[in-house]
């Protein structure tokens, strides 16, 4: 069984990102960290039970030798969202479910923070990133519990992608069930999240 972890809004630059989104939702980000394995780093907001990431790559980090995670070596554009992540309590298991591409586990660390986490081989999701990139928690520690609660929720998370279909039956036999997650038949793939705020608005990230 697979559940929302975090939605993930890539940039070219993390301030950019963070500035744009601060903006857009009225609220300060807390601070995050760097992901030396990827040379990348990110600010994180909560949405209660999950969290939203702004991400982007370091450039005070030495570049790794293989693909970054949510392909950002191939951003560019506005900051937008451009991935989600589904966690898992066993992550051989929930690879051997998804489609093929899902990743390899890798193991990583920040602080007390430890987690494994499916990277693909060239950095791209299945389903052009429609598909999530899953994550097993190793212990207790988790980032949405420590986050200041600034009130905001996700209302929605709505997927389209011209194989809407087989997107659909990929999420099912994963077994990612959530009634806040949309998936639409589009010419495009794009990713789109609602979330409500405390004065009952519905902003689009």
């Amino acid at each position: 069984m697979l559940r929302l972890d975090h939605l993930a809004v890539s940039c070219a630059r993390l301030d950019d990102g963070v500035a744009a989104l601060q903006d857009r939702l009225g609220v300060p980000f807390s601070a995050g960290g760097q992901h030396a394995h990827m040379g990348t780093h990110n600010r994180l907001l909560s949405l209660g039970d999950l969290y939203l990431e702004v991400i982007a790559i370091d450039p005070a980090a030495p570049p790794p030798a293989w693909p970054r995670w949510f392909d950002l070596d191939n951003f560019s554009g506005p900051p937008r969202l451009t991935n989600w992540v589904a966690a898992c309590d066993d992550l051989p298991a929930a690879l051997a479910m998804a489609p093929p591409g899902a990743g390899a586990p890798v193991a990583l660390a920040r602080g007390d923070f430890r987690w494994q986490m499916a990277v693909p081989d060239d950095g791209k999701l299945p389903f052009d990133g429609a598909f999530p990139a899953l994550i097993q928690w190793q212990g207790t520690a988790h980032p949405a519990p420590r986050l200041p609660d600034v009130g905001l929720r996700l209302h929605r998370l709505k997927l389209t992608h011209p194989q809407a279909a087989a997107l659909q039956q990929a999420l099912a036999r994963a077994q990612m069930h959530d009634p806040r997650l949309i998936v639409e038949t589009g010419p495009r793939v794009h990713l789109q999240a609602s979330i409500a705020t405390p004065a009952g608005l519905l902003l689009q990230v």
